[in-house]
């Protein structure tokens, strides 16, 4: 059966975590809610499962996965499951942990990012918001940005195993989801990035690398690819980027 990822339509998000690694293994997947209502899918049959009042094992948001009667949900924790299954993941148990470890700092990561644009409250609007969104976003470029990046960078600079890989010595699912941050980023905060990049030069390597992964590369240049945009994470506000 294929695996069905249930995320919102319109946005990469943080559905194109999955995404990527379920292109990247060539995996058999339906997006359900880009599929249509007429067929069971779309956002109806997400919000169905989001709802549901009698199923124990329910998911907080999406993206979640179901795997036949199987479901699996948060970012992390669905790469932590596919990953062995996709033939990205380390073969150890050790390197499968550190693998998740580095996948949760990702979450972190994201969330600051995301909070850039939105530090009061998700359910107002960025115009709302936008003098503290200055002040977030200045203090995130100055402190958190650099900081994030520069582990990332040393975690490349002090694997063991001296590969271009942040775990092991073979590409896994931290590799695809470092790649979605730095083309986030860019996006983002092209300026910013500028200055940003030159201090992580494996970083930028491993970024360019992952795009040029056959599966992955046929899929950027596909429609399946989605667009960054003003409604996602990823947000390109030119008066919050330096």
């Amino acid at each position: 059966m294929a695996y069905e990822l249930y995320y919102w339509d319109g946005i990469p998000g943080r559905g194109e975590f999955v995404r990527l690694a379920l292109e990247d293994a060539g995996a058999d997947y339906v997006d359900i809610v880009r599929g249509p209502e007429a067929r069971g899918q779309g956002t109806t049959a997400m919000l169905e499962i989001l709802d549901n009042k009698q199923e124990a094992c329910i998911p907080f948001a999406p993206p979640f996965l179901k795997d036949g009667a199987f479901l699996v949900s948060h970012v992390a924790n669905i790469l932590f499951y596919l990953g062995p299954r996709l033939g990205l993941a380390p073969q150890d148990e050790q390197g499968r942990v550190f693998a998740n470890g580095l996948q949760l700092t990702l979450t972190d990561f994201v969330a600051e990012i995301h909070d850039c644009h939105h530090p009061i409250a998700s359910s107002l609007y960025y115009e709302d918001q936008k003098t503290e969104a200055k002040r977030r976003t200045e203090s995130f470029l100055a402190e958190r940005l650099p900081k994030f990046l520069k582990y990332f960078e040393r975690v490349l600079q002090q694997n063991p195993a001296g590969s271009d890989h942040p775990v092991g010595d073979t590409a896994t699912y931290v590799d695809l989801s470092l790649f979605h941050v730095i083309e986030g980023l860019r996006y983002a905060f092209p300026k910013a990035m500028a200055s940003a990049e030159k201090d992580i030069p494996l970083l930028l390597a491993l970024h360019d690398a992952v795009m040029q992964r056959p599966r992955l590369k046929a899929y950027l240049a596909s429609e399946r690819r989605l667009a960054f945009n003003e409604a996602g994470i990823f947000r390109h506000y030119p008066e919050l980027d330096r």
